[in-house]
């Protein structure tokens, strides 16, 4: 089998292997595409949480992303951890030379055991610059209360929100319904010319480690693959709560999914 696209990854890194640019290497790997990777911080984490984040400087982001794109053309970018008005703007310059035009954003901004991950300066120019560079922007009920300033109880808030983030400049919106109490999951894409819920049975389990990294990733991949936004939402969507249903139980925090579920061995390396 060869590699069907070309992915690039720019996020921070996770120790423990189940969020980060460990969960979108795998995540593009398992699916059949090329994954390249732009690390903007390294951080010290497991299951239990995470203990320390060590910052990559600016110049060396923007020289990942462009020395390694010059040579091999990215179909599609995704975008993690950006935990910096220096990195924002670093990778902003960088995006605009390499002129790929399949961009998928994941705003991080809180880690599973609650960690903050970006500070209130990188947020606002986020809101004003990032957002509008991007295809799709991909917040789950968390992050888009903090862009949106607004509370977030049920599907009525959830349109409510995506709305003030398409007002933002977002092009598409994935809102995703995880932290909502309740037995069926639903996840809201939206763009001004139309509205789509995707509704899934929720899966009751602690270990949902890297949900939004793979979701992202599994998003950009079947983008850059030449799927319409709004079909690799749906097949990521599934992609995520096949490996959440299969996941190895690891660790004894929020442990990881299962990345490798699309996977199928071929007989002679059994």
């Amino acid at each position: 089998m060869k590699p069907k696209s070309k992915v690039l990854i720019i996020a921070g890194s996770d120790s423990s292997g189940g969020a980060g640019i460990q969960a979108d290497i795998k995540t593009v790997t398992a699916l059949g595409s090329y994954a390249m990777t732009a690390l903007t911080a390294v951080t010290s984490q497991n299951t239990t949480g995470l203990i320390s984040i060590a910052k990559i400087p600016d110049k060396e982001i923007s020289k990942q992303i462009e020395f390694t794109s010059k040579d091999i053309k990215p179909d599609a970018i995704k975008i993690g951890m950006l935990h910096s008005v220096g990195v924002i703007n670093s990778v902003l310059k960088s995006l605009n030379k390499i002129r790929t035009n399949k961009i998928v954003l994941d705003p991080v901004m809180v880690a599973k055991g609650g960690a903050k991950l970006i500070d209130s300066s990188s947020i606002k120019i986020l809101k004003t610059k990032l957002i509008k560079r991007v295809n799709l922007i991909t917040p789950n009920i968390l992050e888009a209360e903090i862009l949106t300033k607004t509370k977030i109880k049920n599907l009525e808030d959830m349109v409510y929100a995506a709305n003030i983030l398409l007002k933002l400049g977002a092009k598409n919106v994935l809102l995703k319904g995880g932290h909502l109490d309740s037995k069926i999951m639903q996840d809201i894409f939206l763009n001004k010319n139309e509205i789509s819920i995707f509704k899934n049975r929720k899966i009751n389990t602690k270990n949902t480690h890297g949900t939004g990294c793979t979701l992202s990733s599994a998003i950009a991949t079947y983008y850059s693959c030449g799927k319409t936004l709004k079909k690799s939402c749906e097949m990521a969507i599934k992609y995520v709560n096949h490996a959440i249903g299969t996941g190895p139980k690891y660790g004894k925090g929020h442990g990881p999914i299962n990345h490798l579920n699309s996977i199928s061995i071929n007989k002679k390396f059994r």
